[in-house]
């Protein structure tokens, strides 16, 4: 399997905010951008209120402006992932107006709201199906980080509840756009957060994909600084940690990663870069690696976290950037994805569907900093559940040879 690369599409006049002032010509532009990094993919993100402002309606000139970036794409040798449920993004929720305020309803568990969500990605997908670079639908962008705390209004729900909403909204895209790529995503409290509802078992076995979203901001650069091996390393780990909960062979998509400023200086973009692609490509259930993101948020637009301003492979004038060459570069050198990994690190994190141990796979986590210790000696360790450790017809599938466990993967210093 060949490994894809693309790029998150952020346009580069008026960000997502493109949808309410529509430019098909400044659209055609970017992509010709993006198209000239080598690229063979974009994802797109509809805003969700734009889309679909009553419950019932979805706007048909959304969907044609839809189309016309999709269309548009294709003319470039571009296939196209379309998000849904936009949602969150770089910090500000979109959520449509019957769901907030006097309409406030729980998005995960309310019949009618859940009902809504299912029409508006049906009609997408439906709309979608007949292009030919069409990828599929992801129900919508981390939007795992509304059920639970550190947002300010959460909406909760139980596990069992997250992998019913899950199920039934992917069946929505299936029915619409029948055998396409349809997938889920989540920012990293799936993998790393204790007591989180949505959950590592969720984020492998449902969907046609594991999705991973890595950002070195959660507090690897902080910790380890961002020159850092735990930093270089952190996509590939994000990656195999995935790949141990799916079954062997099931695609993992490395859908965001990005150098975030201060954290990754602005002059150590490209490195940064340079060496995150090239460790990923090492895993060998890699199906891609979608860089965030295509375009700077332009400095016109207030209240952004600052590192979203700066996180664009191009300048808001379509110039490319030191990290836009150094993907260009990396795709052009990309090498054949490693066959297998021989070492192993057992994760144990309790019972499998909730996994209610999981922080020790994040920064500073006892799982995480073993695996780290692995990687420095040059390793190349795969992650296994202890449930699966002791399996030999899974180990050989996965080409593993050798089971370490966390105290064995400590040097002397740790033991």
């Amino acid at each position: 399997m060949s490994v894809r690369f693309g790029v998150n599409y952020t346009p580069a006049q008026g960000w997502f905010f493109h949808w309410l002032d529509f430019d098909l010509d400044a659209v055609r532009r970017d992509l010709d951008s993006i198209a000239g990094l080598g690229l063979d993919h974009i994802r797109v993100f509809p805003l969700w209120p734009v889309f679909q402002p009553n419950r019932t309606l979805v706007r048909a000139k959304a969907i044609d402006d839809l189309l016309a970036v999709v269309d548009a794409a294709g003319e470039r040798g571009l296939d196209v992932a379309v998000d849904g449920l936009q949602g969150h993004l770089s910090s500000f929720d979109f959520r449509p107006s019957w769901t907030v305020s006097w309409h406030r309803r729980n998005l995960f568990t309310d019949p009618d709201v859940v009902a809504g969500e299912a029409f508006y990605l049906r009609t997408l997908a439906t709309a979608l199906a007949g292009r030919p670079n069409f990828l599929g639908m992801t129900l919508g962008n981390e939007v795992n980080q509304f059920s639970d705390k550190p947002h300010p209004d959460p909406d909760p729900l139980s596990v069992a509840e997250a992998g019913d909403w899950l199920t039934r909204l992917l069946a929505a895209c299936e029915q619409g756009a029948p055998g396409k790529f349809h997938t889920h995503c989540a920012y990293d409290a799936v993998w790393l957060q204790d007591g989180h509802p949505f959950t590592p078992a969720h984020a492998a076995r449902i969907g046609a994909a594991t999705n991973v979203h890595s950002w070195v901001f959660n507090g690897t650069a902080q910790r380890y600084g961002g020159d850092s091996a735990a930093t270089a390393h952190y996509a590939e780990y994000q990656v195999e940690l995935a790949a141990a909960w799916g079954e062997p062979g099931h695609p993992v998509w490395l859908q965001e990663v990005g150098a975030p400023a201060p954290h990754i200086p602005a002059e150590r973009a490209g490195e940064f870069a340079a060496q995150t692609v090239a460790n990923a490509l090492t895993c060998p259930d890699l199906w891609g690696i979608t860089w965030w993101c295509s375009h700077d948020v332009s400095r016109e637009l207030a209240d952004f976290p600052e590192l979203e301003y700066g996180l664009g492979l191009f300048t808001n004038d379509n110039q490319r950037k030191p990290a836009g060459q150094a993907v260009a570069e990396a795709i052009a050198a990309a090498k054949p994805v490693a066959a297998s990994r021989k070492t192993a690190l057992v994760l144990d994190v309790g019972e499998e569907h909730t996994a209610p141990g999981r922080a020790t796979c994040g920064p500073g986590g006892e799982f995480f900093e073993a695996w780290l210790e692995l990687a420095v000696r040059g390793a190349r360790p795969a992650v296994v559940l202890a449930s699966r450790a002791r399996d030999t017809q899974h180990l050989t599938t996965r080409g593993i040879s050798e089971v370490v466990h966390v105290p064995d993967g400590w040097s002397s210093k740790h033991a």
